[in-house]
């Protein structure tokens, strides 16, 4: 059974930083895209970044120059390093792997902004 489990979330203050990993489990990793995605309270999911198997990025027009995801297929994870983190920010996150044929999500990491 396929599992993708996140962690790193938490409560930081306006301005601090976040690093979400995502692991992997039962499946190639190396050939699936990779991405996190958020959804807050309210709202619908949205992507936050992509990473290719090739190791091409794309981010969130509200993320870019604050996120950076990255993977390690080595150890079957990926991360996003999260800076200068804004209240908008709040949300739960999702890990997704995304192959030719399939597709799978974690259960999700909370992450709270707030003074």
């Amino acid at each position: 059974q396929v599992h993708l489990v996140e962690s790193g979330g938490g409560l930081v203050q306006p301005g601090g930083s976040l690093r979400l990993s995502c692991a992997a489990s039962q499946i190639t990793f190396s050939i699936y895209n990779m991405g996190w995605y958020r959804q807050a309270p309210g709202k619908q999911r949205e992507l936050v970044a992509v990473i290719s198997s090739g190791g091409n990025t794309n981010y969130a027009d509200s993320v870019k120059g604050r996120f950076t995801i990255s993977r390690d297929n080595a150890k079957n994870t990926v991360t996003l390093q999260m800076n200068s983190l804004k209240p908008e920010d709040t949300a739960l996150y999702y890990c997704n792997g995304r192959g030719a044929i399939r597709e799978y999500w974690g259960q999700g990491t909370q992450v709270t902004v707030s003074s």
